[in-house]
Formats: structure tokens, sequence, C-alpha cells
């Protein structure tokens, strides 16, 4: 058993070293070598019977490994079905990448707001949720003309090559849709990862000439100065207090395991030769998320956290999103371009958000047009989730600050209540 243990361990980290060359074929041929050649050595002044026993361990570890190397899924991207209440566009934007457009007219009584609204949603690189189309469909029923796309490689959108995905190339597919759109001015409600796009859009004057009013809800990071800060989070959210999702998960597999478990960690590059961003979209499940579903809640809710997707609309492209969030990391401050903004903005805090108070309040201290802040009480990070009034109030916020009304809920904190925020709101 050790020595099948032992083989294993070496196998796994050749994997690493050779970033899953061949599908991970090169790492198991070698370790398939060296292995024989251990037993070889050590058979060497044994009967023949005692020779045949020291290569038990080697097969054994061979056919362990070799589930590894071997797909279950298609290794070509197989997209989500059709949405039975929206139709799919598929729109090539002057950037190169070929995105799924929704599109939600206004409802036909009641008045309607001249200016398109944009949603950008989270992931990054994950299909928009069925949860998050009944939030757009409530923004229409308000007055909304809402349109949304999937990012490059997420949900029904066409992939990239992985070395294309970026924040910048993010920010750049946002200004070609609106061009795309060819509705002149628009309005933007980017939410987490589609929020951190959102408020780099407002630091690259060509991308922010483009639009009317920017509404950030509970952002990541938007540089790499400010993801390596840490800091107090909102209230007790759901993580480790809510039962484990249920559902099939590809890391209950060998190969997905080590795949996605070693990107994680690091050790393997999102372009690895293991397993292709086709394949890996295809493998990864709702159930993948694990905790971080959880985390998006309230711990008061831990109990009731809705279904946000189906299992045939879920998409996420788990590499991808590591790469892009990379770029993130690697990138210099905007704040000096930040503080060059003029387009009207509002951020939007969670209550019980699991993400670093400091990635919205240093959006809020660098740039001079935010306009309005808000705490949205009693949500976690997903804050329109189809529990109690939620949605509802999430949207009465958006639609006061999109049309310039008085706004629902006070203005909090301002630029000079950071510290104090931070200090309460945990």
């Amino acid at each position: 058993m050790a020595a099948v243990v032992a083989l294993i361990v070496v196998f796994v980290a050749l994997i690493a070293l050779t970033d899953g060359a061949g599908s991970g074929l090169a790492a198991w041929s070698t370790t398939l070598g060296f292995g024989t050649g251990l037993a070889i050595w050590r058979g060497r002044h044994r009967s023949r019977r005692a020779r045949l026993v020291t290569f038990l361990p080697v097969v054994v570890a061979a056919a362990l490994t070799a589930t590894v190397c071997i797909p279950t899924v298609p290794t070509t991207r197989q997209h989500p079905p059709a949405l039975p209440f929206v139709a799919t566009q598929h729109w090539s934007l002057a950037t190169g990448s070929r995105v799924a457009v929704y599109h939600y007219p206004p409802a036909n009584t009641g008045p309607r707001h001249p200016v398109p609204l944009v949603y950008l949603n989270g992931g990054p690189v994950r299909g928009i949720s069925v949860l998050d189309h009944r939030f757009l469909q409530l923004l229409a029923r308000q007055g909304h003309d809402v349109y949304a796309y999937e990012q490059a490689g997420g949900g029904r959108s066409d992939l990239l090559p992985m070395d294309q995905y970026s924040i910048s190339r993010s920010v750049r597919d946002l200004g070609a849709f609106v061009d795309r759109l060819d509705k002149g001015k628009v309005d933007v409600l980017g939410f987490s990862s589609g929020g951190v796009v959102l408020t780099r859009a407002l630091a690259e004057p060509s991308v922010a000439a483009r639009l009317h009013r920017a509404a950030i809800a509970d952002p990541g990071p938007m540089d790499g100065p400010t993801a390596r800060i840490t800091g107090p989070k909102g209230r007790k959210s759901a993580r480790n207090l809510a039962p484990a999702m249920t559902g099939p998960r590809s890391t209950h597999l060998p190969r997905y395991a080590v795949a996605f478990g070693l990107m994680r960690l690091g050790l393997l590059t999102p372009d690895t030769g293991l397993i292709g961003q086709a394949e890996g979209d295809n493998a990864f499940t709702a159930a993948d998320l694990g905790s971080d579903t959880a985390s998006a809640y309230c711990a008061r809710d831990a109990h009731r956290i809705p279904v946000e997707d189906t299992a045939r609309n879920f998409s996420f492209s788990a590499a991808a999103s590591l790469r892009v969030q990379q770029t993130i990391r690697d990138s210099p401050s905007i704040a000096p371009r930040l503080k060059q903004s003029r387009t009207p903005a509002m951020l939007m805090f969670a209550e019980c958000s699991s993400q670093v108070r400091r990635w919205a309040t240093e959006i809020l201290a660098h740039d001079p047009a935010v306009q309005r802040t808000h705490v949205m009480p009693g949500v976690g990070h997903h804050m329109w989730n189809g529990l109690d009034d939620n949605d509802d109030r999430a949207a009465a916020v958006i639609t006061a600050f999109l049309q310039d009304k008085p706004a629902p809920l006070p203005n909090h904190p301002k630029r000079d209540e950071i510290p104090a925020f931070l200090r309460d709101h945990q």
C-alpha cells in the first residue's frame, strides 16, 4: 500500500511539473516507467513469483492514475440549451468576442426609462443564473429596457483562447457591446466581478464616454493593490452553516479533482494540458462551488438558501475565471485614472457580504463621481435572491439612482465615514 501511495504522489507531482501535458499521459508514462524500474531493481535477487509480487503496486497505481488521464465528459464545448422564457441572440463584437445576449424590453404599462440598462453578471466567466434572469425581468417590469450578455467563455457565449482572457479584454468587450447596441449612452449594473469590469470601465475614458450611469453592486477587487488588501468583511454569512450542496460533483472524479484542485492551488496553469477549457466547462457543476454559494447569503438564511440555477443552465469556466482573476492581481493601480471619472455612480454594499469591505470602499475613496452608497440590509453578497422582498428592495434602490430620484435608503457610508464603516459593519 505504501508503494502505491508513493507512486500516486510521484504521479501528481509530475502532473504539476509537466502542467498536465498530453492529458496527463506524460506524467502517467513516466510514473509507470519509474515504478517498473524500481520493481525490477527490488526483485532482482528474488524468485520468479516474488519478482511478480513487486510489480503489483505498479499495476494498481497505474490503474488508479490512468483514471486521471481519461475524459468522462465531452471534450468539445456543450453549451446550455436555450432558455424557455427569453430568446438567446449571439452578437459578434469588434473585439473578436462572440457573446450570448438577452433582451428584456420594458413593460407595456407604466413609465419607461429612456436609457437602456446593461447588466454585467458575476463570476468571472460564469453564465447568468436563472435567479438573475428573474431579477432582470423585474427591472424590465419597472420600465427598464434591459440587456444582458454572458461574458466571453461564459454560458452560451463562445470560448476564447485561454491567453486572451483578461480583465482588460472584459472592459473592451463592454465598450464594444455598447457600440454594437447602438443606442447611445447606457446605464450599467455590475454585480461582483461584473462590478469590477464596470469600475475599470469608469477608469477608461474611451469606455466611460459610452456610460450614462453606473451601479456597482458588492464588487471584487478593482486592481492588484486592492486585491492584496485584507480586513473586515460583512456580517456573518451562511458559510459553514448551510447544509452541503447536493447533486453531482466533478470533483468526485479523480481527473477533475486533480485538475481543479491543482489549478486552485496554482500548481497547474489555467491553460493546462491535463484538461482542455471546453472539457473543464462541461465537467464543472454547481455543487463544485461548495460553500461559495452559502457565503453569498446571511447566516439567518442558512437553511433556506434558494436554488440559484438549474443544472442545465449552470455554466462556469473555472480555468478562465482563474485566468481573469490573475490578470486583476497582476494589474497596477487604477486609482489615478479612477479619480478622473465623471460618470455618476452608485455603490451597493451587502450587509452580510463575503467580500472584503475595502474592495468597495477603495472605489468610494478614489472615484469622485460616486453619488450614492447604500448598505442593503438583510442580504448577503447575492443581493437579489428571491427571498422575502429582497428583489423589490434592490430594484427600488437601482431604479431610484438610474432615474435620479430620492433614494429609499440612507446615503451611507460617505467618504468621511469609511473608517467608522469598516470598524462597525463587520
